[in-house]
């Protein structure tokens, strides 16, 4: 089921809500207009029968009740049904000596004195009340058809709630007229991106937007600047990557070229053979190198564990016997108890150590010495023998770039790689000259 848009939404919501207060106010008002009518008209008949009652019924006669008769017909304009009140004057033993000529002559001298009943008189129900006179000779009987009472409650509800209904639906439509208004820097905003080019990745125009999008916007134009900044990342490393992958291929093919010309000479085969072998080497691990540069450049999450780095270290310089004897280097460990960093991913980390050490090995002469040094503070790889020109410390770190004048053989990715895995682990890197050699410094 397709779900309303949130105009209409909150125009349904208004309505409901609207309907709700208003039927709410409506019970209430019936139930306050009964109450007052009810109030007013008890009222009118406890003045009537204390009129009554005060007067001087002993002298009435059938004439009199004929005088009074007349003199209610002549009276211009007079409805006796306006009110649908009556009254009679009934004696001890209950004869009805006076009336109002209308409904009085209906009324019965027997009931509840003193207080208001509810009765039966004829198809009507009338709300009655007798006292006696002020001579105590007479009973007085005032009542009042229940009826012309709701009508009366009828009447006044309907005056006080029309103007009310009427206000209702005049401001249900102006809230329409508001939210279509106040929608349209919405609508505007939706089309501009429906609009836009797949390459335009530059921030939302915040200019009208209320103040309660603008988080939204501010979102929006966050996560823009990511993806266009995750895109201009990706375009560079492909770029990089297809002119890095560029010259080992070709070497590989030159390779085989030569194995090819050389298939009748067993000698230079087989040193086209291992030619080719060490190329593929490179190039597997180039792969390797851009395909974890990548991960770490994409923000991927991994997961952290408790680092055991004199472990980690050992496997590392374990990996590198061969070449550390064959260049007769001097490697030294120097370790604290507590490390800088106690937790990360080992993975990353090994990695990490493998490309600092793979680095001193590589780029130092023969007999050189490598120190790695562990502490609360920091960890530190240097060499000796080798020095990096000041103005070439800057660039260290960058995909791809190697320092004019290196001999060794290399991609340029293994500080580029150090130096984005110190960042997943919020550590600083930095590449220095001493007097001896060049160090790495890992530091939080």
């Amino acid at each position: 089921m397709k779900k309303l848009n949130l105009r209409i939404r909150l125009m349904l919501s208004a309505i409901a809500i609207a309907l709700v207060v208003f039927t709410v106010a409506g019970v209430l008002s019936w139930k306050e207009c009964q109450e007052k009518v009810a109030e007013f008209f008890d009222t009118y008949q406890l003045s009537l029968a204390r009129g009554l009652s005060s007067t001087d019924w002993d002298d009435v006669s059938e004439y009199t009740q004929q005088i009074s008769n007349q003199i209610i017909k002549s009276v211009h304009n007079a409805d006796e049904e306006d009110e649908a009140i009556g009254f009679a004057v009934f004696d001890n033993i209950g004869n009805r000596i006076f009336h109002d000529n209308k409904y009085g002559k209906y009324f019965s001298p027997f009931g509840r004195n003193s207080s208001f009943s509810t009765e039966r008189i004829g198809k009507e129900k009338w709300r009655v009340i007798r006292v006696m006179s002020t001579d105590k000779n007479f009973i007085i009987a005032v009542g009042q058809e229940l009826d012309y009472r709701n009508e009366i409650v009828e009447e006044m509800f309907e005056e006080f709630m029309i103007p009310w209904i009427i206000g209702l639906f005049l401001m249900l439509i102006a809230m329409m007229w508001v939210l279509t208004i106040e929608f349209r820097p919405l609508n505007k905003l939706a089309k501009n991106l429906q609009n836009r080019h797949d390459s335009d990745l530059s921030p939302l125009n915040e200019t009208d937007i209320p103040s309660e999008i603008k988080p939204l916007t501010r979102a929006v134009n966050h996560l823009l600047k990511k993806i266009d900044g995750m895109i201009t990342r990706e375009r560079s490393f492909i770029a990089d990557a297809a002119h890095e992958l560029r010259s080992p291929l070709t070497a590989l093919k030159v390779q085989l070229e030569v194995a090819e010309m050389t298939a009748d000479k067993p000698h230079a085969l087989s040193d086209s053979f291992r030619k080719l072998e060490q190329g593929i080497a490179r190039s597997s691990r180039l792969v390797e190198q851009l395909l974890i540069l990548s991960r770490i450049e994409s923000g991927e999450v991994f997961e952290p564990e408790i680092l055991n780095w004199q472990q980690l270290i050992q496997q590392i310089i374990d990996e590198y016997k061969s070449e550390i004897s064959a260049k007769q280097i001097n490697i030294q460990n120097k370790f604290t108890k507590a490390a800088f960093l106690t937790q990360g991913n080992a993975f990353l980390i090994s990695l990490m150590l493998r490309n600092l050490v793979d680095n001193a090995v590589k780029y130092s002469p023969n007999g050189a010495k490598i120190e790695i040094k562990l502490n609360n503070q920091s960890l530190s790889v240097c060499n000796s023998g080798i020095k990096v020109d000041e103005e070439q410390l800057s660039k260290l770190g960058q995909r791809f770039y190697r320092p004019s004048g290196q001999t060794a053989k290399g991609s340029g990715l293994g500080l580029a790689i150090v130096h984005k895995i110190a960042s997943a682990h919020h550590c600083q890197t930095k590449f220095y000259n001493t007097k001896t050699g060049f160090c790495v410094s890992i530091f939080n």
